[in-house]
């Protein structure tokens, strides 16, 4: 028997059905093992995304003042330097 005779055929539609419900399946799966399977799971998700925007922004507002608070220590320092140059002249 020629071997396409024994092979089972399947449209294109088919397979690409059966791609869709097993990726279904396995996403299914792998939210069920983190926990997220249930209704409670969108706002558990919306919960994790706002805890993260907060994160950024606290980085990103830490590392500006830190650049000012040393841009405000430099300029401190030059103007006591001058300052004090200036003292000693009169």
């Amino acid at each position: 028997m020629p071997k396409s005779q024994n092979a089972a055929m399947i449209t294109k539609t088919q397979l690409i059905k059966m791609i869709e419900d097993a990726s279904d399946k396995g996403a299914t799966k792998a939210l069920a093992r983190i926990g997220l399977h249930d209704e409670n799971a969108v706002h558990d998700v919306k919960e994790l995304r706002n805890l993260l925007d907060g994160w950024r922004d606290t980085r990103k507002n830490v590392r500006a003042t830190i650049v000012k608070g040393l841009t405000i220590a430099v300029l401190s320092f030059i103007a006591l330097a001058s300052w004090s140059e200036f003292k000693d002249k009169l």
